[in-house]
């Protein structure tokens, strides 16, 4: 099985940008098969990443649905599940070094809980052919609360340098508990954070299992990257974040 990295943390933390750095990580550092799940229904990985997005999840359901409707007759006989496997199947991105599944914004009315159930159940189904998993989960709590987070090795907690965002991290990493979701590591990463505000923010965490409270600092590049659109992937190895996400993930020693 693979091993799987997941993040949360409320909107605004700078997770996916961690997301799309964690697997220009493994990339880089380990070599081998990654599939990158963007679990957002408001998708932004692939954006992150620089790849572009044919299919998601959402929209196959959605057309699914519609066949299931209109009694319109299926290629080759194959049953309703089987075809949305084969769609599933088409949908996977292929690109440098990783392959990208998203879930996407279902187009019908409705909760995300059945969209959110598929993405799930083929996580646990593709990871079998990949060596790492990374998880980029929709902001807040729906994802755990939903279970789609779940069997994970790691899990990154990102916050900014608020008290909302802390409260936040207390809120899901209390929840992981409550819930008896089975996440073996749990780290805190407090972006955007000068030594001050670190040392004061660490302060709201003490006590909670954490493995570790770590801080990133505000990388400038990133924002002249997000202004002119070009991907967080593809900053340059010097920036702040990249070291300070690298130095990180080399002391978490990832199998």
């Amino acid at each position: 099985m693979a091993y799987v990295i997941a993040l949360a943390g409320k909107g605004g933390t700078g997770k996916t940008t961690i997301a799309a750095l964690t697997i220009r990580y493994l990339i880089e550092k380990r070599k081998k098969a990654i599939l990158a799940v963007d679990a957002d229904s408001n998708s932004c990985l692939n954006e992150a990443l620089g790849v572009p997005v044919h299919a998601t999840i959402g929209q196959l359901r959605e057309e699914s649905l519609a066949t299931v409707r209109s009694g319109a007759e299926r290629p080759g006989g194959m049953s309703m599940e089987q075809l949305f496997d084969y769609q599933v199947q088409q949908a996977i991105i292929e690109s440098r070094g990783f392959d990208l599944l998203v879930m996407g914004r279902p187009e019908g009315p409705g909760c995300y809980c059945a969209a959110n159930n598929i993405i799930r159940k083929y996580t646990d189904m593709l990871s079998e052919k990949y060596s790492y998993v990374v998880i980029d989960n929709e902001a807040g709590m729906e994802h755990l609360s939903r279970r789609t987070t779940h069997k994970v090795n790691l899990i990154l907690i990102v916050s900014d340098p608020t008290q909302k965002g802390i409260s936040t991290a207390r809120r899901i990493n209390n929840l992981i508990d409550e819930l008896a979701l089975e996440i073996d590591r749990r780290v805190l990463i407090i972006n955007r954070a000068s030594d001050e505000e670190f040392a004061k923010l660490k302060e709201g965490v003490k006590g909670l299992n954490f493995e570790i409270v770590n801080s990133m600092p505000e990388d400038k590049n990133i924002f002249q990257f997000d202004l002119t659109g070009k991907p967080v992937f593809e900053l340059p190895p010097d920036s702040f974040a990249v070291k300070s996400l690298f130095g990180l993930l080399d002391f978490l020693k990832i199998s």
